[in-house]
């Protein structure tokens, strides 16, 4: 006999007077009994936790079918159930759908031991359980260990106000969630061996029961994806090929080890060698790598700074390359010098070393110096090959050495600019050092993207990864033709790749696009063709719901076309108005089109919100004359561009509610949102994370604020250019702030200190402005950890949900504790 269970869904009596609606029995499943053949439950053993957690996975999944000791067992309708009584372990589960924040209760009823949890979380409760949810879709999992009769079992919802109702589904699709985007599976470092034959690839993802640690396994494969062995505890990144591809070294438990490809016997050639890093074949029988030492500090109630460096936290480290011969494992020293020196590149057939120092050196901006230098190992003679302003990487090639560098590059070599305008010199160009002395040559100059790395291939072409406007591309440089020619990854954003050097060089590569999570592609160079060897939308976003994206460009007052994109919530209802969300960029990179990150718009489309992303001036990856406008306008350009590009975003999508917009932005990007609130009222609330709030301050306490004013504010200080330090400062106009602002701070963060965003607080408290300053405890410039990110994403949320949609409860929730 089919009964029916009491499962309703009931209002508190503080709720409305509202009617109880009966949850639809048909949208809940029961699977079990599951494990039998035993009587003995999960909570008479003092391993009960560690059980239910490890079955747990396997319920969460969509299958409706699940294997217990050698017994399928088939999910079904609630309603369809017959027995009175069953033995063994039973689970329910249910899906439901929220359209804002909700808070109730689930009481259970008959259930003797259960196990409650949403989304993979472990809800607090005995009977009762609290539940709160946010915009989307979730699941509950209910795990029984003990019920006398299923015809006394009852599940009931009370939500805390009217609200609060949660909607039952039986849908198909998901909307995505902060713990998909996070959780998910991503080949997190990658190395292709030289022949282009094999690879070893890091897979990462997470889980609720590891909490912030992740899940990692790093294997060797062949190119058709076998694995052929694993290396526990160690990063893809951190091992190298030798030149043949007969082998890979690599550090394990303070041990470095030699893995033979052909046997795989593994050979141990160094142990405890603390400080040392970065080992690499010089040749088949001589590793490369670099040590370093940290000496003791004699003074014990002071420190006596040594320079501007010496607030770094390694400043004091100096590192050297050494050589370690395989056979005897005799370890050789590279250079004496007195500062840091780092293996920039090296060539065993001209047995010689390339390396870079960099000697204090404060004369001109961005005041550092670095020096590049040949060691000849064969008589150990150095070669000071150039001293440079700017500077950021340099490999051999058979003509010479491919430099990375700023337009600034060898007097300007690379000024592709009027001469009245300075240069940007983030925006990565490329030149060639030539092997005969001649001067070197510029080889970018018209080339618009910036150039951030290259590989070089054994015939002398490079391939660079570049910022292309919001993409970042691979272009393979042509030696003998030279010209950029870009290379088909698949990807509009690129994030890791690997070279091999052979006749069919290839490429591996991972990345994403902005509306696709991430792949893994091999790429063959010459055919310019692209094979995907691995993607994780089958694994983790099979049926997720994903924002449309829009491009969406205009040209600013001074003629210049503004690129941006405009992400549209799953199914949205244009017949009425939404609220939008503007992100631009912080430091001087374009906001790149990755499918998530730290600041996930697919996932704020997901929460309802219509995301505008914009690119205004200043940005590298648009020409030198672009990321050039960056350069002492601290603003001046960049807040034009996005007032003005948020009014015709207006204009364009007239289903945007004008009057509930809000803006965010993180480092130079907080720069701006405090800006921004100090002329424009355009916005109803703002979110600055790790924002400059006095140009001053940033510029003599952050780490790095001396060096990269050396670009933002070149040739300008605050005695010969106070204006430009006060004037563009937003704490200076704090009385002009009207739009609720929320700073938010890491309190250990280096690089912007927390005094920017306390500078601003203070500020507006006293004046008696809407402001908010949450700290989170023990981070730097970013929120990494999964608890903090998970924390920091719903805290931006909750704000624009209390005042751009009016429902406080989020954000009350997290913060009347």
């Amino acid at each position: 006999m089919i009964f029916r269970t009491a499962v309703t869904l009931l209002l508190s009596a503080a709720a409305t007077q509202l009617a109880a609606a009966p949850l639809d029995e048909s949208k809940i499943q029961f699977i079990g009994p599951l494990g039998t053949q035993s009587t003995i439950k999960p909570h008479h053993t003092p391993h009960q936790k560690s059980i239910i957690n490890n079955l747990l996975p396997q319920l969460q999944k969509p299958s409706q079918k699940l294997e217990v000791f050698g017994q399928t067992h088939s999910w079904q309708n609630l309603q369809q159930m017959s027995a009175l009584t069953v033995n063994g372990m039973q689970a329910l589960r249910f899906n439901f759908s929220t359209t804002r924040f909700v808070a109730g209760t689930l009481t259970l009823s008959g259930i003797e031991k259960a196990h409650v949890f949403l989304n993979g979380e472990l809800l607090t409760g005995k009977n009762e359980f609290p539940l709160h949810a946010v915009t989307g879709d979730h699941q509950v999992i209910i795990i029984t260990e003990q019920v006398d009769d299923w015809k006394k079992v009852a599940i009931d919802y009370t939500p805390k106000a009217a609200h609060d109702e949660i909607v039952l589904t039986h849908k198909t699709t998901t909307a995505l969630s902060a713990k998909q985007l996070y959780d998910a599976p991503t080949i997190s470092a990658i190395s292709l061996s030289p022949n282009g034959k094999f690879y070893v690839a890091t897979e990462r993802h997470y889980q609720t029961s590891r909490e912030n640690a992740a899940v990692t396994n790093t294997s060797l494969k062949n190119i058709n994806g076998d694995v052929l062995y694993r290396f526990p505890g160690v990063s893809a990144s951190q091992v190298s090929w030798s030149p043949d591809s007969n082998a890979i070294v690599f550090t394990q438990d303070k041990r470095v080890s030699i893995l033979d490809i052909k046997d795989f016997s593994l050979k141990t050639v160094a142990e405890q060698f603390k400080g040392a890093s970065g080992y690499q074949f010089f040749d088949e029988d001589t590793l490369i790598f670099s040590w370093s030492n940290t000496p003791d500090d004699k003074h014990t109630l002071v420190k006596h700074y040594s320079g501007l460096e010496d607030r770094w936290s390694y400043a004091r480290s100096i590192s050297q390359p050494f050589l370690l011969d395989i056979k005897s494992r005799l370890v050789s020293s590279i250079s004496e010098s007195k500062i840091s020196t780092r293996i920039a590149d090296f060539d065993s057939e001209r047995n010689t070393v390339l390396v870079t120092r960099n000697p204090v050196d404060y004369a001109a901006p961005p005041h550092m110096l670095t020096q590049l230098v040949e060691i000849d190992l064969s008589n150990h003679t150095e070669k000071m090959l150039g001293q440079y302003r700017t500077f950021n990487q340099a490999k051999y090639t058979n003509k010479g050495i491919y430099v990375i560098a700023g337009p600034d590059f060898s007097q300007g070599l690379g000024r592709n600019l009027p001469k009245d305008m300075l240069a940007n010199n983030y925006d990565g160009q490329l030149y060639l050092l030539n092997n005969d002395g001649a001067k070197p040559q510029a080889l970018s100059k018209k080339f618009a993207p910036a150039i951030g790395g290259l590989r070089v291939l054994n015939n002398g072409d490079a391939v660079l990864n570049v910022t292309d406007k919001d993409t970042k591309q691979l272009y393979l440089y042509d030696e003998s033709k030279r010209r950029f020619k870009k290379l088909n990854t698949g990807f509009d954003v690129v994030q890791s790749y690997s070279v091999s050097k052979t006749s069919k060089d290839q490429i591996l590569v991972t990345g994403s696009q902005a509306s696709s999570p991430q792949a893994l592609n091999l790429v063959t160079v010459k055919r310019n063709k692209t094979k995907t060897l691995w993607d994780s939308k089958s694994v983790a976003y099979d049926n997720s719901e994903i924002a449309s994206l829009e491009e969406f460009n205009f040209t600013n007052e001074s003629g210049t076309q503004i690129s941006g994109r405009v992400y549209l919530p799953h199914n949205l209802d244009t017949s009425k108005k939404h609220p939008a969300l503007i992100y631009y960029y912080g430091g001087t990179s374009p906001v790149s089109r990755g499918f998530t990150g730290r600041y996930p718009f697919n996932l704020w489309a997901a929460q309802g919100y219509v995301v505008y992303v914009v690119q205004p001036t200043g940005a590298t990856g648009f020409g030198q004359e672009f990321s050039a406008k960056h350069v002492n306008a601290w603003g001046e350009h960049t807040a034009d561009d996005i007032i003005q590009g948020t009014n015709e975003f207006l204009k364009a999508y007239p289903f945007v509610d004008k009057n509930r917009l809000g803006n965010l932005g993180a480092s130079y990007g907080g720069f701006m949102t405090m800006l921004l609130a100090t002329k424009t009222d355009l916005f109803s609330a703002s979110i600055a994370h790790a924002g400059i709030s006095n140009i001053t301050s940033y510029w003599g306490q952050g780490w790095w604020g001396y060096l990269y004013s050396g670009e933002a504010s070149k040739n300008s200080f605050p005695w010969n250019n106070p204006s430009l330090y006060s004037q563009q400062s937003p704490v200076f106009h704090a009385d002009k702030v009207t739009t609720p602002l929320l700073l938010i701070h890491g309190d250990a963060d280096t690089n912007v200190p927390p005094g920017e965003s306390h500078n601003m607080y203070t500020a507006l408290k006293l004046l008696g402005k809407d402001v908010e300053l949450i700290e989170y405890k023990g981070a730097d410039h970013q929120i990494i950890v999964r608890d903090r990110r998970f924390h920091w994403w719903d805290t931006m949320l909750a704000y624009f949900d209390m005042h751009l949609k009016d429902q406080p409860q989020w954000w009350q929730y997290i913060y009347s504790k």
